[in-house]
């Protein structure tokens, strides 16, 4: 195993495997007639990702941060009174609804809390100095929310909360965010849809999470006119169709906008056989992206780069898209091979189509905005 060429941080703790989501079929209620079973955002994948890491032999080479509690302040800069006190109720109950297809269990208001705050520890590592790049296991996820609510499973906008206390607390004046989660970064574009200091892009699967949402209209509003920029991909798409949408779109925006810091809320549901998502992207091709941002983020801001995990639900293929994407962040080679590449390599329909740089052709005038 090489010597590390970054200094790459993790951050990750077993009270993120306890937020409880309850018995639901997949992202569905349960209820005659349909069955109880498991949650899709459910520890599993997560805690995976975390044990293939140390099976790995990655553990000992990367910076372990550890985790804080958020105060109530720094979640109040982007969510509402009225959303905290009803998580905080019902986390003190017995659990209930947070939002939008977000269940809360008993405890998940402070689990939550330390989900943003682990975000923040991360980014404070990195702006500290102490690591070049950081990957933050939390949960629960956080690019859906909005500030009056949770949705998607998100509670509180980890991401978004991220680059609000980077702006208020660092002095920041430029962050962008690239969010290649399968669904929408709707949460995100929220938080600073008229502020021109962030730059928030969106690669997802058209029209999939949630409903009628992020399409490239949505380009921002007031001073942030130009500087949301949605890149809504067919269904299908895979490796060859993000790498040129990165290379034609959103690499060119990052070079335009000139960012201090890159924050990526980071799912892996763009992963083939996700059962929230119709894309095929495999490990390599999350290396791949991986690099062209550390490439990115080099030009412009000394390597800061911030990854949050958001989705990605099929446990067995999540572990080794992450433990690529550590791989790359860290410049450390595990010699661990992934058993569903070749499956996931070899599906119809991985070089770039048609149809899918067409869908990229649509996003390409967005560029002129950025200023």
């Amino acid at each position: 195993m090489n010597l590390s060429k970054r200094r790459t941080g993790l951050v990750c703790h077993e009270l993120y495997m306890w937020h409880d989501t309850g018995n639901f079929a997949g992202p569905m209620p349960f209820g005659n007639p349909v069955q109880p079973d498991v949650h899709a955002e459910n520890p599993e994948t997560k805690r995976r990702f975390r044990n293939l890491l140390e099976v790995a032999g990655m553990n000992e080479h990367l910076h372990h941060i550890k985790p804080r509690m958020a105060t109530e302040a720094e979640v109040l800069k982007f969510h509402t009174v009225e959303h905290l006190e009803n998580v905080k109720q019902i986390s003190a109950d017995t659990g209930g609804d947070a939002g939008f297809f977000t269940p809360a269990g008993r405890g998940s208001y402070e689990i939550a809390m330390l989900s943003v705050g682990g975000v923040l520890a991360a980014l404070e590592a990195i702006l500290k100095g102490e690591v070049d790049n950081a990957y933050a296991l939390v949960r629960p996820p956080g690019h859906h929310a909005i500030a009056g609510e949770g949705m998607g499973f998100c509670i509180f906008g980890n991401a978004a909360l991220a680059g609000m206390h980077a702006f208020d607390n660092f002095g920041l004046q430029r962050i962008a965010y690239v969010d290649w989660d399968v669904h929408h970064g709707n949460g995100t574009q929220s938080a600073f849809y008229d502020d021109p200091r962030a730059l928030t892009i969106s690669i997802h699967q058209d029209n999939c999470f949630p409903p009628d949402s992020g399409y490239t209209h949505e380009n921002g509003e007031g001073l942030g006119q130009g500087y949301n920029l949605n890149i809504p991909m067919p269904p299908g798409s895979g490796v060859g169709a993000y790498e040129a949408a990165f290379d034609q779109v959103i690499l060119p925006a990052l070079d335009a906008f000139k960012p201090e810091l890159i924050i990526v809320p980071s799912g892996f549901d763009a992963g083939a056989y996700d059962p929230l998502g119709r894309m095929q992207m495999h490990s390599d091709g999350y290396r791949s992206l991986t690099q062209k941002l550390l490439s990115a983020a080099d030009r412009h801001c000394g390597g800061k780069l911030l990854m949050t995990h958001e989705g990605g639900y099929n446990s067995w293929t999540v572990p080794f898209f992450g433990l690529a994407v550590m791989e790359t962040l860290s410049g450390i080679s595990s010699g661990t091979e992934d058993p569903f590449l070749p499956m996931h390599a070899g599906l119809g329909g991985q070089d770039l189509q048609p149809h899918q740089q067409a869908a990229i052709d649509a996003a390409k005038p967005l560029l002129a905005n950025i200023r």
